[in-house]
């Protein structure tokens, strides 16, 4: 199975070799891997932004207690969920649905309200903890293709959230900055490639019922 073998090769890269950037074929695969991913009743209420420009990351890496990876790295993904609870989103989701699948908005009509019922019955608080939890899914499937393209990552959440709102403007487009991984590849001298991995035993892991 490659994709072990992937998972085995990959880790939380520490130090990135700022002079080699990542293909423009191999950011669409990524791009790709996003798109495909899961999410709750498939609606994607997230928007990823991928950032290569370095004056920015200079910038953004001051809210990201000044971590090197953001700069050094060739890109960095910046995973928001949309913080409004605005029913134009499922309404749109729906209306994608009926044309992609051939069918008409009347005949998903009963899915869409079931949806919003669903998500009307959570609080503020309860919808914000799931919006956020969607983009983690995201991320997933792009540690995963990054592991199959041998492009390194480090998914992050240290950084201070409000400073990217605010730098990206994300507030005001009713975003949030929820997780980061910046993308590229290792540098030589980054010694935390050589440690062996380090997870928990099936035995504890797994429980077979």
């Amino acid at each position: 199975m490659k994709l072990i073998e992937n998972l085995e090769w990959r880790y939380a890269t520490k130090k990135f070799d700022p002079l080699v950037k990542i293909g423009t074929s191999d950011i669409e695969k990524l791009k790709k891997a996003v798109q495909l991913s899961v999410s709750s009743y498939g609606l994607q209420l997230y928007k990823v932004l991928i950032i290569e420009d370095q004056e920015l990351k200079q910038e953004l890496r001051k809210a990201s207690w000044d971590q090197s990876q953001i700069t050094d790295a060739s890109h960095l993904f910046v995973f928001c969920n949309y913080t409004d609870r605005d029913d134009r989103h499922i309404d749109n989701y729906i209306q994608s649905v009926a044309d992609i699948q051939g069918t008409t908005v009347e005949a998903l009509s009963g899915y869409g309200t079931f949806i919003k019922q669903s998500l009307a019955a959570k609080t503020n608080t309860e919808w914000n903890h799931w919006a956020e939890r969607q983009t983690y899914l995201a991320l997933s499937n792009l540690l995963a293709a990054c592991a199959e393209l041998q492009i390194d990552a480090c998914p992050m959440e240290g950084f201070e959230s409000e400073r990217y709102n605010e730098i990206l403007g994300l507030s005001s487009k009713g975003l949030n900055a929820a997780v980061i991984a910046p993308v590229g590849y290792r540098a030589t001298d980054d010694h935390t490639q050589f440690r062996k991995k380090v997870r928990k035993p099936h035995e504890e892991l797994f429980e077979m019922i």
